[in-house]
Order: C-alpha cells, then sequence, then structure tokens
C-alpha cells in the first residue's frame, strides 16, 4: 500500500485520480490551510510541479498494480490452483505439478502457485525442488501469508527430519505471533515444533519447546479453566512422551495419569482421541507392541503418524503384512503437514524395501 505525502492541493488530486484508476493505493494528502492552497495555485511553477507530481504517481501506482496483480490470482489461475490442490488430494502429483506450473509461467510471482507448488514436490520426495518453490512463496508472499508460508517451509525440512532447519522457520512464526501478542496461537506453534524435534531425536530441544509451548499459553489473560485444564493436559502428554523416548517409565506412567486426570476436569470430548494415542505411544516406545496396537486402534485413523506406529508395532510383533497395510495407508495421506511429514518418509521407504 502506498503512502504518498502532498503539500499542494492540485498535485494531490492529481496523484489521487491516477491511483484510483491504476491500483488500490491510499493517499495521504496533507492541505494545511486554504492560504497555502491559494498561495500554491499563484505559483508560476505550478504546471511543472503537477507534471513531476504525475510522473512520480504514475510510476508509483502503475508499481502498486504490477505488485497487486502479482499477488491476486485471476480468475483462471484460482481455478488451475483448485485444481491442482484436488488432484494433490488424489496423490497425482505430477498432474498437480503441471497446472501450477502453467500458472507461474503467466503470473511467475503467484504466491498459491509457488506454495503448492512446494507441497506438491514434498509429498513426490523431492524436498530441495520443494524448498525452492517455497522460499519463492516465502519472499512473494502477502504479510497475511508470511506465517503460513513459513510453517510450510519447517514442515518440509520436518520431510527429512532436519528439526535445526524447521526451528529456523517455526521460531520466526513464533516470536511474531509472540509480539501482536497472540499467547495461545504462539504456545501451539512452539508445541509443533516441540513434537518435530520430539519425532526427529532431540528430546532436549522437544522439551525445551514443550515447555515454552506451556508457559506461553499460560500467559493468556483470563483464561477459563476448561482452557487451563486443556493446556495441562497437553503439557501432561508431552511430558508422559518425552519421558516414554527417555526410557523412564514410571515418570510416563505418572504423567499419563496427570493427562488422564485433566482431560476429565477439561471435559472436551474432542480431545479425547488423544489420550489412546498417548497410552499406545507410551506403550509403543516400551516395548509392548501388543498394546500399542490395541491403543493405537482407538486413536484418530486418519492421523498418518498415528498409522506410522500402527504399523511398526506390527512390525515389531511379526506381522509385516499388517505393517505394510499400514505404511500404505500412510502413502495414501496426501496432508502437508508434521504428521505426514515424519510418517511418509518412513513408509515410502519401508514399501521400497528399506
Amino acid at each position: 500500500m502506498a503512502s504518498i505525502l502532498c503539500q499542494h492541493w492540485h498535485a494531490c488530486r492529481l496523484i489521487c485520480e491516477l491511483c484510483e484508476l491504476s491500483s488500490p493505493a491510499v493517499l495521504v494528502c496533507l492541505t494545511p490551510n486554504v492560504s497555502a492552497i491559494i498561495a500554491c495555485m499563484k505559483s508560476r511553477y505550478l504546471g511543472v510541479w503537477i507534471l513531476w507530481a504525475s510522473f512520480v504517481a504514475g510510476v508509483t501506482c502503475s508499481g502498486e498494480a504490477a505488485s497487486a496483480q502479482a499477488a491476486a490470482p485471476s480468475d483462471d489461475a484460482q481455478a488451475l490452483i483448485k485444481q491442482g490442490q484436488k488432484l494433490n488430494s488424489e496423490g497425482k502429483q505430477d498432474e498437480a505439478l503441471k497446472l501450477y506450473h502453467q500458472v507461474l509461467e503467466k503470473s511467475p510471482n503467484l504466491y498459491e502457485a509457488h506454495l503448492e507448488s512446494g507441497i506438491a514436490l514434498d509429498l513426490k520426495g523431492d524436498y530441495a525442488a520443494a524448498r525452492e518453490q517455497l522460499q519463492k512463496a516465502i519472499d512473494v508472499a502477502p504479510a497475511d501469508q508470511k506465517n503460513r508460508a513459513r510453517r510450510v517451509m519447517a514442515f518440509s525440512y520436518t520431510f527429512e527430519c532436519n528439526a535445526a532447519e524447521a526451528e529456523t522457520y517455526e521460531k520466526q512464526v513464533f516470536d511474531t505471533l509472540l509480539s501482536k501478542p497472540d499467547f495461545e496461537a504462539a504456545a501451539g506453534v512452539a508445541n509443533e515444533l516441540a513434537r518435530i524435534k520430539l519425532e526427529c531425536g532431540d528430546i532436549d530441544g522437544a522439551a525445551n519447546w514443550y515447555k515454552t509451548g506451556y508457559d506461553t499459553a499460560m500467559r493468556k489473560a483470563e483464561m477459563k479453566e476448561a482452557d487451563k485444564n486443556l493446556w495441562a493436559f497437553r503439557w501432561a502428554h508431552a511430558q508422559a512422551r518425552i519421558a516414554a523416548r527417555r526410557g523412564q517409565r514410571d515418570e510416563a506412567q505418572k504423567q499419563i495419569a496427570a493427562a488422564k486426570a485433566a482431560l476429565e476436569k477439561a471435559n472436551n470430548p474432542d480431545q479425547a482421541q488423544f489420550f489412546p494415542y498417548l497410552t499406545g505411544y507410551v506403550a509403543f516406545y516400551g516395548g509392548d507392541y501388543r498394546t500399542a496396537i490395541t491403543e493405537l486402534g482407538k486413536a484418530n485413523q486418519e492421523d498418518p503418524f498415528i498409522l506410522m506406529l500402527l504399523a511398526q508395532s506390527y512390525e515389531k510383533s511379526g506381522d509385516p503384512a499388517r505393517a505394510k497395510e499400514y505404511y500404505r495407508k500412510v502413502m495414501a495421506n496426501n496432508g502437508h503437514g508434521p504428521t505426514n511429514a515424519i510418517a511418509r518418509p518412513v513408509a515410502r521407504k519401508k514399501l521400497a524395501g528399506g
């Protein structure tokens, strides 16, 4: 959005008229008083000033118009992007990429096309090419889409379990939200990063970010009691999984009990599915694969990470056929988030004989 300060009524008026015709720019025109206007009108250099102002306005407004056109997709481009998203959701990444390429040939700075191209390339396993597209998406993203683009880049690094690089982008989002301040949203991003770190083997880093997430959430003013209990559930849930990864069985069970108590107090049915995920997770890392299968079977069967844990549990139990069945279910998921970024590469490798 352009802002041009004018001390001259006629120049200001001309600039305003030009910009209204060519772009949605906002012009701030300052007219001190009537005397100043009359004085300006009597100036022998008025014509020169107006011509100069016209030139400046033309350059500024045409630049704004070009930026607006680059940022906002046309109806045709939007239709192609939607078709591409549908193809991508069906696992047809190559076909989706052809459509995104068509869009970018005509609109090389279109944020949505770069972002969706990066997503499709990640799902194909072409991570370097994906990040080239995602960096372009970050560069041209509108201000209100920067955080989304950065998170998608973080997920891209998660496909290769590069938690350090994922942290670079997630922390930018966290810091932005914290500065608003939007404590609850910032806490969610902290937990998201913590989970990436945990599943990529950085247990201490995960513990630090989960603690940051909980502490940040608690900074929200006048939080309802149910919400406090919900965050207590999440915090205990995280501590139980961390303890399980560290081989601390007693601590894991203690935190499971705390999570259950907090969940009951929260009285939030939507969170109930996350409890068997917790008990199944702890059982898996405790070597109790039969219990893991039973508990994880009660959790969200659309979550690729849970499907991966089920596959690994069957594998550990000596049932490779069922394991492959669940790995195929993972590969059938074409979402682009931390759970699929962690699960999909594992499933692809296992199905390829790795």
